[in-house]
């Protein structure tokens, strides 16, 4: 999958380097902004009601493991 226009990418390559849980560009990833922030996709979350505009995911934890090991934090 292409990075998104503003968005690179830090999760799930599909090149079997990643967390190898969803290497077929299909869920979770972890993306990093432009605007020095991170966009979340996973599967939703219904442990409570977000306000207006808001959303929740729920994603493994390696996949935030292996964003963070991108980053080199």
């Amino acid at each position: 999958m292409a990075n998104k226009p503003g968005l690179t990418r830090l999760t799930g390559t599909g090149n079997g380097s990643g967390s190898g849980e969803c290497g077929q560009n299909d869920c979770p990833n972890v993306y990093a902004t432009d605007r020095g922030s991170f966009v979340v996709q996973g599967d939703l979350f219904n442990g409570f009601t977000p306000p207006e505009g808001e959303g929740l995911v729920e994603i493994p934890k390696a996949v935030l493991r292996e964003a963070i090991r991108v980053l080199g934090w």
